[in-house]
């Protein structure tokens, strides 16, 4: 079970934590689940920390400030363990270098590398609940690591496959994943279940219930992944047996429940949007060998993240246009790098644009099903949506918009492939 800042901002809700991890322990028909408890540091608590850490020293070193913010983390496992003793359980702390939770590569975005945890299993036997503060680990050198922002995740997954746990419950503020924002689209459904590509797909083009990193561990560990809010009224010491969010599982588990009659196989399986990237288009690019190999290769040297890529068909001249998408926090940067190679590149002009949304519908679907992206183009086409840019995958179709047109497209969309909800 893995709670988010949200679940554990002050003693009432770590109460209420405390009540759900208590009612999965105690299990179905006498027999007792072994649990193990991933928690975040309470909501805004990491921000804090990291803001100590620069007052302290804007050019603070990496592992110090390692042990810093990974100290937040260690209060919620503390007061969790309390609550659960406090309630007859048996339950203790175990943190990241008890376990021990071994990192590799940097501070502040470490690996998990390995988990060897042959106590903690030993102790889960014997009816304790095992609490661990998620977010950090140990280094080759005895050092704290932490993993980065949503890292939480990430440790949760780790030790679910470190422990060969029956699934991983990652309890959210929201009840499981739609088949879009339910701000923005009344009638989206809450999903039974979603493939691990589903979900990374969904992840990686703006809907962010699960962090990218975590799903891709899960799918290379075989994790199953159960997504569900702390928050429900009904979720009270309730099993998360009990309580219906989204699982995310494999193809084949995904198959066998269709099956079973469990439910409906979608051709889409939904409509994600994202308003954090920015187009550049250089103009009169030389259409040669190598020259868009001189304009991406330092985008990765300075670790911008380069999405969507479009080159127009050369020109007579021998000149093409190139379009792509960078992170809007990365768009000055990525600017003063090609202003700053503009004659080895060779282009014109860079016209750059942040006032656009990307737009993706995804569904393992589309592998067996044509169809998919004309019915997007249509649909967008018939209520007036100019489309700037377009991208696939083999289970995902990106379309670049105008930012102002996001919430008219989600709903458009929603509706052409019938994931309306019925009233």
């Amino acid at each position: 079970m893995k709670f988010g800042g949200t679940s554990m901002a002050g003693t009432e809700r770590i109460r209420r934590v405390a009540g759900l991890v208590r009612a999965q322990a105690a299990g179905k028909g006498g027999a007792r689940n072994e649990v193990a408890v991933v928690v975040s540091a309470m909501a805004g608590e990491t921000d804090r920390l990291i803001n100590f850490c620069r007052e302290a020293n804007p050019l603070h070193d990496p592992a110090e400030y390692d042990v810093v913010v990974a100290s937040g983390e260690q209060v919620t496992s503390g007061l969790l363990a309390l609550t659960l003793q406090s309630l007859g359980e048996r339950a203790r702390s175990w943190l990241g270098w008890q376990i021990p939770v071994r990192t590799v590569q940097s501070h502040a975005k470490a690996r998990v590398e390995a988990i060897e945890a042959p106590e903690m299993l030993e102790t889960l036997k014997q009816g304790e609940i095992a609490v661990i503060p998620g977010f950090q680990g140990v280094s080759q050198d005895g050092r704290v690591t932490t993993m980065g922002r949503g890292g939480s995740d990430t440790s949760a997954v780790a030790v679910a496959a470190a422990i060969g746990a029956d699934r991983c419950d990652i309890y959210t503020d929201v009840d499981g994943v739609y088949t879009t924002d339910p701000r923005i689209v009344a009638k989206a459904r809450k999903l039974k279940a979603v493939t691990y590509e589903e979900m990374l797909e969904l992840a990686s083009v703006g809907a962010k219930v699960l962090q990218t990193r975590s799903v891709s561990l899960a799918m290379k560990a075989g994790v199953r992944l159960q997504v569900l809010s702390s928050f429900v009224e009904d979720s009270a010491n309730a099993s998360a047996d009990d309580l219906l969010g989204t699982l995310i599982v494999s193809e084949e588990e995904m198959d066998q429940m269709v099956e079973k009659g469990l439910m409906e196989r979608q051709l889409v399986t939904g409509i994600a949007h994202d308003k954090t990237e920015a187009k550049v288009i250089l103009t009169r690019v030389p259409d040669k060998p190598g020259a868009v190999a001189h304009i991406f290769e330092p985008l990765a040297d300075a670790s911008i993240n380069v999405d969507m890529i479009i080159q127009n068909v050369g020109r007579d001249k021998g000149e093409t246009d190139v379009t792509f998408t960078v992170p809007q926090a990365d768009l000055a940067r990525a600017q003063a790098l090609l202003e700053d190679r503009r004659d080895l590149i060779g282009f014109n002009r860079i016209i750059t644009d942040s006032q656009i949304a990307k737009i993706s519908v995804v569904g393992v679907g589309m592998k067996s099903h044509a169809g998919v992206a004309s019915t997007m183009f249509r649909a967008l086409s018939d209520r007036g949506i100019n489309i700037q840019a377009i991208s696939t995958s083999e289970i995902k179709v990106s379309v670049l918009i105008d930012e102002d047109e996001t919430e008219l497209a989600v709903r458009v969309l929603h509706t052409a492939y019938g994931l309306d909800a019925v009233e």
